[in-house]
């Protein structure tokens, strides 16, 4: 139910996003800076890279590999909060060029979409941050792992739904 209700939440930013960039005669607008699609195309990667690491935690622990799920949890979750931290780092060299919110629909609708991304990331690493933290007290087996596979769902959500995120928005 979770997942869904996301999917739509966002299918309704989406939509939106689509409207006001189909309505546009120029996107971006003139005097509004480019977006960094070089370097937004790498932290791609690093996110993508962290959901191969998440898969690699979920066959670990199914396969009774309490060391590698606790490797793996922790590098997903290093990954996550780099690609945060190149996100947060492109948004201030981004406000520093002017692109804000006020600035018009095209820096509200990007702020927009891909601040909730951005939240959507950062709730995924603290429900994963305690995932690792359960898995250190030896919660999970290979039995009993109910609580990664959950967690791994969601975390395939967020990666999964930022290349469209990325070509949308950086690339169309």
């Amino acid at each position: 139910m979770l997942l869904a209700a996301e999917s739509m939440f966002f299918a309704g930013l989406i939509g939106a996003f689509i409207v006001f960039r189909l309505s546009s005669p120029d996107w971006p607008p003139p005097f509004q800076p480019r977006l960094p699609v070089l370097v937004t195309g790498i932290n791609t990667l690093v996110l993508l890279a962290s959901g191969i690491t998440m898969n690699l935690a979920l066959r670990a622990v199914r396969g009774g590999q309490m060391v590698a799920l606790l490797r793996y949890l922790g590098v997903t979750a290093a990954l996550g909060m780099l690609f945060l931290a190149i996100q947060g780092y492109e948004w201030v060299r981004l406000l520093e060029f002017g692109l804000t919110v006020s600035s018009g629909v095209y820096g509200a609708t990007f702020y927009t979409l891909i601040g909730c991304h951005g939240l959507h990331v950062l709730a995924a690493i603290v429900w994963l941050a305690t995932v690792l933290k359960l898995a250190r007290s030896g919660r999970y087996t290979a039995q009993r792992h109910t609580g990664v596979e959950i967690c791994a769902m969601y975390w395939t959500f967020v990666v999964g739904l930022w290349p469209l995120l990325y070509g949308l928005v950086y690339l169309y």
